[in-house]
């Protein structure tokens, strides 16, 4: 399992960064929210996707926010561009969301969803989650909770109620204020 930091620290690719953070006990959201605004980075990081077609999720002025809500089993990062558009989420199912040092993390259950602004969603690392379990990284109730969990938010991204979703623009101009 990957434990993934929500200030992405020890990320070489980012070479000039500014972060905020924030813990949320709001009526639609529970948990910490983190933004890194990507000023200057080392190269720009394109993703192909199912159908060949190419994202850029990292270049000069883009910024990530993650979202980490308290007891569920998923953490969201929303990329957006340099003029604030959406590019991607990216919905990392989890073991659990906590905080070490002060600083947000998600324990990575190798499944991901991608959802794109078009309305597409690609399920990713499904083999890499069954290595897991064959390699005894992961038990079999953890494997049986991130397919699951998966499901249940595919079902809902399917009918337009996976409401984190909806709350990427609000948090981020939230911690777009407190960046530093």
């Amino acid at each position: 399992m990957k434990r993934k930091y929500g200030d992405r620290g020890n990320w070489q690719r980012i070479l000039e960064r500014r972060y905020a953070q924030a813990y949320l006990n709001e009526k639609d959201f529970k948990g910490y929210i983190t933004l890194i605004h990507m000023k200057k980075v080392a190269q720009p990081l394109v993703i192909n996707y199912e159908q060949g077609e190419q994202l850029s999720i990292v270049e000069d002025g883009y910024m990530w926010l993650q979202q980490f809500p308290d007891c569920k089993h998923f953490a969201v990062t929303t990329t957006f561009d340099d003029n604030g558009n959406v590019k991607q989420w990216y919905i990392d199912i989890a073991w659990t969301n906590g905080v070490e040092e002060g600083i947000p993390y998600v324990d990575d259950l190798y499944l991901d969803i991608v959802h794109l602004p078009s309305g597409e969603t690609f399920m990713l690392d499904e083999d890499e989650l069954k290595d897991a379990l064959l390699n005894n990284e992961i038990n079999h109730g953890m494997y049986d909770l991130a397919r699951e969990e998966s499901n249940r938010i595919q079902e809902q991204i399917k009918k337009n109620s996976f409401s984190i979703l909806s709350l990427s623009y609000e948090h981020m101009e939230y911690l777009k204020r407190r960046l530093v």
